[in-house]
């Protein structure tokens, strides 16, 4: 069947379209300045992208153009729209009402919109995508994949704050964590690789890309994770500040004179590698600039992967131990230089670098350790659509 991925955010849509008894990407793309002026991006697979220009004032437009793009008579990957024979929407926060992925009707649209205030820039954005797929395709089955939903296995003693009871009680302040289609994807695929049951190992994946987190998979299920009530904790990141001392806020809210909601702003779009370099969340723009001798640059990467290397130590602890380690994402994949960084904080584990398959691995299913590593670590490419397609085929076939 043919499987049509969307991941709508609050200007732009991105899809996929997936054969899923292949696992086939038949055409992707994405649609940009959805409100302001309009651009779709579009690819059949073995052909060069396709760019048009043209108004999107809503969603339903941008979608419209997506579905007149897949069954265009010369470049088209299907014939038909009958040929869509399900859709599956990323969906970001599902709180505690929802620990897997379900068909969306009625009830989960209340649900997540329920969820809104823990999401506010992601959840309405999602289902502004899944009405107006509703719209254009009112018979097609659609399916929700939270990025929440994977992490619902974490005990209370890893997802409770240590703040008056009360608040996760009234308001549901906890730990959910973020990615979980990719640390799922993930943590699954390298069992693969390993050649071991899924349920009987412990895998930290460290999904490293602009936004970055590190998850606790034991025995098949995750136990902790690092990002929190929101994407903003954890980890420094491209643009993102991670963990520090909540009194910094109002510190500095007072010496520069900002509310709250400008504090956030800095913290979530001003600060990580980015803040602290002063001149690119992109790590290839970091390389270049350290390469250069600019120490603040070098700085950042430095206090990246040893913000990693401290959160994989972590999860061995809780754990009480660790089989595989897995990076994966945009970093995770294709920056050797950051690998052999944090890998070198992982000594007292027992794994060894094998330096020469490290420094050659991009983008590709890869064991960097040396064979007689404790520890076997891997690179491993991640594939939310993917993942996204096989959750829905599961619920609706």
């Amino acid at each position: 069947m043919n499987v049509l991925v969307v991941n709508c955010g609050s200007s732009s849509l991105k899809y996929q379209l997936i054969n899923s008894d292949t696992e086939s990407v038949l055409a992707k793309g994405l649609c940009e300045r959805i409100g302001i002026d309009g651009r779709l991006v579009y690819q059949k697979a073995g052909l060069d992208k396709e760019f048009t220009e043209a108004p999107m004032p809503t969603h339903k437009q941008a979608i419209q153009m997506v579905l007149d793009a897949l069954v265009n008579e010369k470049t088209g990957a299907i014939k038909s729209l009958s040929e869509i024979d399900a859709v599956g929407h990323r969906l970001v926060h599902g709180g505690e009402k929802f620990s897997s992925s379900c068909v969306i009707n009625d009830e989960v649209i209340k649900g997540v919109e329920e969820c809104n205030d823990l999401a506010p820039l992601h959840n309405p954005a999602n289902l502004i995508g899944v009405r107006a797929c509703q719209e254009l395709m009112p018979n097609v089955p659609m399916v929700g994949v939270f990025d929440t939903a994977f992490h619902q296995t974490m005990p209370a003693t890893a997802y409770i704050y240590g703040l008056p009871y009360e608040y996760y009680e009234k308001y549901k302040v906890r730990r959910y964590g973020f990615h979980g289609t990719s640390h799922s994807f993930v943590s699954k695929r390298v069992a693969e690789l390993v050649g071991k049951n899924y349920e009987d190992l412990k895998i930290i994946v460290c999904h490293l890309g602009n936004g970055a987190s590190v998850s606790a998979v034991k025995n098949g299920k995750c136990v902790d994770t690092s990002m929190g009530l929101t994407p903003l904790e954890g980890l420094l990141m491209g643009t993102r500040s991670g963990d520090l001392d909540p009194s910094i806020l109002e510190f500095i809210c007072q010496k520069e004179n900002l509310t709250v909601s400008e504090m956030l702003t800095v913290l979530n779009k001003k600060s990580g590698v980015e803040g602290i370099s002063g001149v690119s969340s992109d790590f290839r723009d970091l390389t270049a600039a350290a390469e250069s001798g600019n120490e603040k640059a070098a700085l950042a990467i430095e206090s990246f992967c040893y913000r990693v290397a401290k959160y994989v130590g972590a999860y061995a602890a809780a754990m009480n131990g660790v089989d595989v380690i897995a990076f994966t994402a945009g970093i995770g994949e294709n920056d050797d230089n950051v690998r052999s960084k944090i890998m070198g904080y992982l000594g007292y584990l027992g794994i060894g670098l094998n330096e020469e398959v490290n420094k050659k691995t991009h983008g590709d299913d890869a064991m960097i350790s040396t064979a007689d590593s404790k520890v076997q670590a891997w690179v491993v490419p991640t594939n939310e659509e993917l993942a996204i397609c096989r959750e829905t085929v599961a619920l609706v076939k």
